[in-house]
C-alpha cells in the first residue's frame, strides 16, 4: 500500500510549548502579512499534553511577547509563586540556604505544563493551525537535492513479528515547505539529523537528568497556594548532582519532584528509589502525610546548557525548543527559552517561505545569538559543569560565578557524555533501599498505573537492542544491569532462563522518558516512536 501525502507549508513535529508556540507566532506573521499558510502540528501522544511533563515554575517573558493577552484569554496560570525557599539536607535535618539569584520566582506561576499545552494548542487551532494527536513522527523525508521535505508517520497495524495485522495501515507523508522539529528532550528524529548531518560537530556533548514528578492532593492545612521548596544534598552522595522540588499549585495540589543528573557513577543507583526514600525527610514528609497521590510520571531534561546547543538549522528545517537544549539549568526553566528559540525559527522561517530564501532559515541561530535567549543561557553556562568535582566544590564555583564573575568568565568548561561516566559494578556499592510504606513511598508499578501508560502490546517493540549480546555479556556481567534500576517505569527486567540471565523488554511499561537511551554504558538501547497514541497520558503534569 502506498502512502498518502498532505501538502503544508510549515508541519511541526511536537505538541510541546516550542512547537505551538511556532505554530501561532507562524499565523500571526501570515495575518499581518495578509497572507494564506498552512501549518500542522503532529504529536504522539493521544492528545496535546498527554506526553507533557515539568516542575512547573513558568517566566512569562516569551509568553509575554507571544500573547500579550494571555491573562484575558484565560490561560492557566492562576498561581503565583510567593515563597521560596532552599534547603540543604542531611538524612534527619534541613539547613536553609539563601536562595541563588536566578532561582528567585517574583513574577511567575506554578503552572502544569500540560495543561498550558492544552491551552496554547486552543489559542494555535482558533488561528486556523491544524493539530494531529496520536500520530507519531517516525522518518524524516528529503527531496532529491537532499533538503528535508517533510516527515512520515509510522505505519499502523503491525504485528510483533513486523507482519501486517488486517487494520495495518501506512503511516501518511506530510510534505512541507520548512519543517521544525521540537520532538523535546532526546527526540528520536532529533537524534537522526544531528548523527546524520553532524550538527553536533561545533558542541559540547549534550548532558542530562532525569526527573521523576508526583502529583498529590494533600490536606488543607498542608496547602499554601504560590509556596516553592528546592532541596540539594541527602538522599544523593555529594558526587552525585541533583536535587528536589515542591510547588504548591491551586486545589489544594502539590508537585513532588526530585532530579537526578545522568552522569551519576554507581550502577546501582535507582533515581526512583531515591525519589520515595526522600519524601520520608522530616522536611517533607508532613506536607503528604494526610493527602493522596494522584498522578505520577517521568521524562529526561537537558542539562548541557550554552556550550551544548547544536547547528539548529538545515536546508528545510530547523531544531527547536527542548530538542535542541534550551534549559536553564540553574534557574530551573526552560519553557520561557524554549517557546523564544520557537518564535525565532517562526520568524526565520516564515520569510524563508514568503521570500522563496533557504538562507533565512540557515540563519536562525545567528538570529537567535541576537535575542535574549543566547545571552541568558551564556552567563549560566558553567554552572551546571562545575558540579562534576562534587556538591560542595560545585556550590561554591556557582557562587563565584554568580556574585562575582555574573557570567562573564574568560572560560567555558566542557560537559562530558553522561553513559562514559558510569562505573563498573566491582568498583561500586550496592545500595540498599527502604520498603515503601504505600502511605507516603510507594512500589514502581503501583507507581506507573498511576501514569496511564498504553501501548498496542501487539506491535513491534520501540525499545530496540543493536546487539542482543551486549545486554549480557556486558550490561549484566559488568555494570549489574543498570537499566532495571534507571528506568523509572519497570521496563527492563532480567529473567532467569534455563538457569541464565535474560533481558526482558516490558515496552507496554515506556513513559518515553528516553533514559535508556541517554544512559546506556555502551549506547546499545535505541528508543524509536512506537505506534501513535502510545505512551502516558498525563492529566495535568
Amino acid at each position: 500500500m502506498e502512502r498518502e501525502a498532505m501538502e503544508f507549508d510549515v508541519v511541526i513535529v511536537g505538541a510541546g510549548p516550542a512547537g505551538l508556540t511556532a505554530a501561532i507566532r507562524l499565523m500571526q506573521l501570515a495575518e499581518e502579512a495578509g497572507r494564506e499558510l498552512t501549518v500542522c502540528v503532529l504529536e504522539k501522544g493521544s492528545e496535546v499534553g498527554a506526553h507533557i511533563l515539568s516542575g512547573a515554575v513558568i517566566e512569562p517573558r516569551a509568553l509575554d511577547e507571544l500573547l500579550p493577552d494571555w491573562c484575558e484569554r484565560g490561560a492557566p496560570l492562576k498561581t503565583e509563586a510567593k515563597d521560596d525557599s532552599f534547603y540543604f539536607l542531611t538524612e534527619k535535618r534541613s539547613f536553609r540556604l539563601p536562595t541563588p539569584p536566578q532561582m528567585h520566582n517574583h513574577g511567575n506561576y506554578i503552572i502544569s505544563l500540560g495543561n498550558f499545552c492544552r491551552w496554547l494548542a486552543e489559542q494555535a487551532e482558533a488561528m486556523g493551525v491544524e493539530i494531529y494527536p496520536g500520530f507519531a513522527a517516525a522518518e524524516v523525508l528529503y527531496d532529491d537535492d537532499g533538503r528535508i521535505a517533510g516527515v512520515a508517520t509510522g505505519d499502523m497495524g503491525v504485528a510483533h513479528d513486523g507482519t501486517h495485522k488486517p487494520d495495518y495501515q501506512p503511516g501518511m507523508e506530510l510534505r512541507a515547505k520548512v519543517t521544525l522539529f521540537g520532538e523535546g528532550c532526546r527526540g528520536s528524529l532529533t537524534k537522526q539529523l544531528e548523527a546524520k548531518h553532524d550538527l553536533r560537530r561545533n558542541a559540547q556533548p549534550q548532558s542530562y537528568g532525569i526527573g521523576i514528578k508526583e502529583l498529590w492532593e494533600v490536606s488543607p492545612e498542608a496547602h499554601h497556594p504560590g509556596k516553592i521548596i528546592h532541596t540539594i544534598g541527602w538522599p544523593l552522595d555529594r558526587k552525585t548532582y541533583g536535587g528536589s522540588f515542591l510547588y504548591h499549585l491551586e486545589d489544594r495540589q502539590v508537585a513532588i519532584g526530585f532530579v537526578i543528573g545522568l552522569d551519576y557513577e554507581n550502577p546501582y543507583l535507582s533515581p526512583f528509589e531515591e525519589f520515595q526514600r526522600f519524601k520520608h525527610h522530616p522536611l517533607i514528609k508532613p506536607t503528604f502525610e494526610n493527602g493522596r497521590r494522584v498522578a505520577y510520571g517521568a521524562r529526561a531534561l537537558n542539562e548541557g546548557g550554552f556550550q551544548a546547543i547544536p547547528e539548529l538549522a538545515l536546508p528545510g528545517g530547523a531544531i527547536i525548543g527542548c530538542a535542541a537544549g534550551f534549559l536553564n539549568v540553574p534557574k530551573i526553566k526552560g519553557t520561557h527559552t524554549a517557546m523564544k528559540s520557537a518564535m525565532v525559527a517562526a520568524e526565520q522561517a516564515f520569510a524563508s517561505i514568503v521570500e522563496d530564501d533557504p538562507q533565512q532559515l540557515l540563519a536562525f541561530k545567528d538570529k537567535l545569538k541576537e535575542s535574549w535567549v543566547w545571552d541568558e543561557l551564556y552567563r549560566v553556562r558553567n554552572v551546571r559543569p562545575s558540579f562534576r568535582w562534587g556538591l560542595w566544590p560545585g556550590l561554591a564555583y556557582a557562587g563565584l560565578d554568580t556574585y562575582l564573575l555574573r557570567g562573564r568568565a574568560p572560560w567555558t568548561f566542557a560537559n562530558h557524555a553522561d553513559h562514559t561516566q558510569l562505573k563498573k559494578a566491582k568498583d561500586c556499592t550496592p545500595i540498599e533501599y527502604p520498603k515503601p510504606d504505600g502511605v507516603i513511598s510507594f512500589d514502581l508499578l503501583s507507581s506507573v498505573f498511576l501514569s496511564s501508560t498504553n501501548h498496542e502490546e501487539d506491535q513491534p517493540v520501540h525499545l530496540t537492542l543493536k546487539d542482543q549480546s551486549v545486554a549480557i555479556d556486558v550490561n549484566y556481567d559488568e555494570y549489574a544491569s543498570p537499566e532495571s534500576r534507571y528506568c523509572p517505569a519497570g521496563v527492563y527486567e532480567i529473567v532467569e532462563e534455563e538457569g541464565k540471565p535474560r533481558l526482558q523488554i516490558n515496552a507496554q511499561n515506556c513513559v518515553h522518558c528516553k533514559t535508556c537511551d541517554i544512559k546506556d554504558p555502551t549506547q546499545n538501547i535505541n528508543w524509536v516512536v512506537p505506534e501513535g497514541s502510545g505512551g502516558p497520558n498525563y492529566p495535568n503534569m
